[in-house]
């Protein structure tokens, strides 16, 4: 078998290698007065030239290349697989430039079988084999949901969808899509209680109302559901289970690509915007890459363009947006290494701990706080604190003599040294004690890995997003070091 290099082309490479080994050999020409020395280095050139050609250096080539790819391992040939490209030539897709295949740092993704150009188009999905509500509609399902009042949402006519396919099984038609869907996920609501009590806030907060709107769900669609009843002989109980209702919820939350349709009256008024894409949603997120995907009118495909030059036999990735790391967790359930897009929030709680509360215009700067909307979103990045936590601190800080400046403070001005200095050094404060804060919380996730072996899989991924986050505290640590010092 012929392989390819994995490497790219780099631009003049070949030609000055080339020269730079002429020129030594035109320089030991030149310098070497003695023959004897120029045909000893001919000789052992070409000894070296033959130990290359070797079995040993066969064989050291051979581990070489089998250790650049051992981070991934094509699954192309898995049962599952095959099914799924059969049925999706069937709906008229047929891509042979892509592979599934398992990395060691992403877990199942796609890798390219060829090189891929910035801007070139490397996936194009005939909407025949988009699951949509016009999908749901077009089914056995379509007569009950437009007979039921109220309607039901776009959301959860596409959950039931996949509950009822997913539990007649074999009859389904989906069935081949159906198997490559994961069984489990790690959204926060699939989350253990104890779990979600370590993460920190407010990711803590939203996924508690992530648990809450899931579990409401459930309670308002089961007389929906019971509606349903003539379509099965087992009880529909038994079928729209919450356990199957979560699975659905997830898979729609976490794989499905934006594709807005249009407004229909059999359903509610949120937005139509959800399209489960088989075989693309197989590509996992990188903040680091650029991409097109949208779907295409003319062609009537789902399609999805590189924003730049992709290696032959690398993993493929897609872009979900400039997320940081907690939003990835509490929408998609998995954390990106080194996310240029993640920062560190700092609760309100852990923002008054820090000011003190003595100060009695205290609540007349809260007040002005929450009217421009400085107390949400306030993060501490890889380069210090940002603009709305040191806005934040500066007007907190402000001396009975200076808040009538508090105005400037909106605009950006400096009030004083001391302000400046005093509101720099809480914000050390606060990144130190959320610094001790992660450690303590670290500590208590790898105590309860040994008791917890259950949920590994979901401490680990805690575990992952804190250590991430003290990353960033570390490094602002250093920043705002430098900063202290500047002013002093």
């Amino acid at each position: 078998m012929v392989v390819e290099s994995l490497e790219p082309p780099v631009q003049g490479s070949g030609t000055p290698r080339y020269h730079e080994s002429g020129n030594e050999l035109s320089r030991m020409r030149s310098t070497s007065s003695d023959f004897s020395d120029w045909s000893s280095w001919l000789y052992t050139s070409f000894l070296s030239m033959q130990k290359n050609r070797g079995r040993t250096s066969r064989k050291r080539r051979r581990k070489q290349f089998s250790s650049v790819h051992s981070n991934r391992v094509n699954q192309s040939h898995k049962l599952e697989y095959i099914q799924l490209k059969k049925w999706l030539k069937e709906r008229g897709f047929n891509d042979s430039n892509l592979r599934p295949a398992q990395f060691a740092d992403t877990g199942r993704g796609l890798m390219t079988t060829k090189a891929f150009q910035a801007g070139e188009l490397v996936i194009s999905l005939p909407e025949k084999c988009l699951l949509t509500t016009g999908t749901v509609l077009n089914s056995y399902l379509g007569e009950h949901i437009v007979k039921w009042k109220p309607p039901i949402s776009p959301l959860l006519a596409l959950c039931t969808f996949l509950i009822a396919e997913k539990f007649v099984g074999e009859q389904s038609l989906w069935k081949p899509y159906l198997d490559v869907l994961p069984k489990t996920y790690t959204c926060p609501v699939c989350l253990e209680q104890e779990v979600i009590r370590l993460l920190p806030d407010p990711l803590r907060r939203k996924a508690q109302e992530q648990r809450t709107a899931v579990q409401e769900l459930y309670t308002s669609s089961r007389t929906f559901f019971s509606s349903l009843q003539s379509l099965f002989t087992e009880n529909v109980e038994t079928v729209f289970n919450y356990e199957a209702l979560q699975w659905a919820w997830c898979t729609i939350n976490t794989r499905t690509v934006y594709m807005k349709q249009s407004q229909r009256e059999c359903f509610s008024r949120e937005p139509d915007v959800y399209a489960l894409a088989p075989y693309l949603d197989l590509l996992n997120h990188s903040p680091n890459v650029q991409v097109k995907a949208a779907f295409n009118e003319q062609t009537r495909c789902y399609e999805v363009r590189t924003g730049s030059y992709v290696r032959r036999h690398e993993e493929l990735f897609i872009c979900y947006g400039p997320h940081d790391n907690q939003r990835l967790l509490l929408e998609y359930g998995f954390v990106a290494t080194d996310n240029p897009h993640s920062e560190v929030y700092v609760s309100e709680a852990i923002l008054l701990k820090h000011v003190c509360p003595a100060d009695e215009q205290r609540n007349m700067k809260l007040s002005i706080l929450k009217d421009h909307d400085l107390l949400e979103n306030v993060t501490i990045g890889r380069d210090g604190p940002s603009w709305r936590l040191l806005t934040a601190l500066k007007l907190l800080c402000l001396g009975a003599d200076e808040f009538t400046y508090w105005k400037k403070v909106l605009l950006g001005d400096v009030i004083s040294a001391r302000n400046e200095e005093k509101s720099l050094n809480i914000a050390a404060k606060i990144g130190f004690s959320l610094i001790e804060e992660m450690q303590h919380v670290l500590y208590q996730i790898s105590q309860m890995k040994k008791d917890k072996v259950n949920l590994e899989n979901q401490l680990a991924l805690v575990e992952a997003l804190l250590l991430e986050e003290l990353t960033i505290l570390q490094a602002s640590a250093g920043t705002m070091c430098n900063l202290q010092m500047a002013i002093a």
